[in-house]
């Protein structure tokens, strides 16, 4: 019996939203953003969520960070002592990356800094590259290959020898179809020369990745105008070694060079892939408060629609309220009838929402290096979402209908 009113429900429902187009519409649409948003925006942060695991993952599983500094999240800069805490710590070195490559758990450690600057060659310029100083062994970290040329060698690195690796990119952005390898660029206005070409690897941000120039890192810091202080080591550890073991052994040696005594707190940071994937997900929860606050704004726009729409049905529909109750309906009966066509206006439009946030989606996968992907908690929240709002805005008009006097309604003209 239940079941044949819940159709019965439905069936008026689809009928009023025929019948009154451009009323249900509206309610419609307010539904349909609200939910839209909901599918964009968890489909987008998903993919953003594995593209940085997977990226993560190309440094190896072990692979952990020694760096100045780190704090997670989100955090406010007014330029006192307690909002820059990282002033406090000493910049890292070169010396102590080779340090901690002779470290007995290490198996390699690759160095880096990095800015942007012009580069051109003849008379193509670009205003704004990324510009990379890394140790000689850096193909080991960013992952990728060299198609073209080679590598620049440590005898390079000791001699700050102007030699440069450029990516695919920037070799069709300065050579079109030309051969880059022996070419001289300038970076900085210096000159260098051209002596490989790689792919990046595939990552978060090479779907279509932007013009990298990588040099030797002595030579990066004679020649850039970079922000200076922020040295960041990738550490490796050998497959035998534990990354808490290694990190131990890194932590003793960064401790011992520096002299802290054993009350003295690190002035330094270790960073593992873990302790990054967890900030980074403190940051996209801020993206999951921007999304709820959008579809909110939606669901709302859609609930004043259902009140009015609603509201509209019962007044129309006065008499035949009135034949129901003089049949025998009880208030209980009229009232779930009334919320069921309320939720079934809501769910329409989060079903439209729903496809409208799988195109959305589908682009996003097809036109950016993000493979965004539906979640289902973010389905089975839209369609909660949805069924909610019709309910919650759908109780006083079916609560008004419900109590309509059977002998006045059925006067009603």
């Amino acid at each position: 019996m239940n079941f044949a009113r819940l159709l019965e429900g439905i069936g008026i429902a689809l009928d009023s939203i025929r019948s009154n187009k451009v009323r249900a519409f509206l309610t419609i649409l307010g539904v349909a953003i609200g939910v839209m948003v909901v599918i964009a925006m968890a489909s987008a942060i998903t993919g953003i969520n594995r593209s940085v695991a997977e990226q993560l993952e190309t440094l190896g599983p072990k692979t952990f960070f020694v760096q100045r500094f780190f704090q997670g999240g989100l955090t406010i800069d007014d330029g006192s002592e307690e909002s820059q805490p990282w002033r406090k710590n000493p910049w890292m070195k070169v010396e102590e990356a080779e340090l901690i490559r002779q470290l007995p758990a290490v198996q390699y450690v690759v160095w880096r800094e990095g800015d942007s600057g012009p580069v051109s060659w003849g008379n193509t310029e670009l205003g704004s590259v990324q510009v990379i100083g890394f140790s000689p062994n850096w193909i080991l970290s960013v992952g990728g290959t060299i198609t073209a040329g080679r590598n620049y060698t440590q005898l390079e690195e000791s001699a700050n020898s102007r030699v440069a690796v450029i990516n695919d990119k920037l070799a069709e952005s300065l050579f079109d179809n030309r051969d880059p390898i022996g070419k001289r660029i300038k970076v900085y206005g210096e000159p260098f020369t051209v002596v490989g070409v790689y792919v990046d690897a595939a990552g978060l941000f090479n779907g279509t990745p932007s013009p990298i120039v990588v040099m030797p890192h002595s030579t990066f810091t004679k020649v850039a105008d970079y922000w200076k202080g922020w040295l960041m080591f990738a550490v490796t550890p050998k497959p035998e070694f534990t990354v808490a073991e290694t990190q131990d052994q890194v932590t003793a040696a960064l401790r011992a060079s520096r002299g802290l005594r054993p009350a003295d707190d690190n002035n330094f940071a270790l960073v593992s892939q873990d302790r990054l994937l967890d900030t980074f997900n403190k940051v996209t929860q801020g993206f999951f408060l921007v999304m709820l606050a959008l579809s909110s704004v939606g669901l709302m726009v859609g609930g004043v629609g259902v009140v009015a729409i609603m509201m509209i049905s019962v007044t129309e529909r006065t008499r035949e309220i009135g034949v129901r109750k003089a049949l025998g309906a009880t208030r209980r009966e009229i009232m779930f009838q009334f919320l069921v066509e309320a939720a079934t206006l809501t769910l329409v439009g989060g079903a439209c929402g729903m496809v409208l946030g799988a195109l959305i989606a589908w682009l996003i996968r097809a036109l950016t290096p993000l493979p965004a992907a539906i979640p289902l908690w973010s389905i089975l929240a839209a369609v909660f979402a949805s069924t909610i709002t019709g309910v919650f805005f759908g109780l006083y008009p079916a609560s008004k209908a419900s109590r309509l006097d059977p002998v006045e309604a059925l006067r009603y003209e």
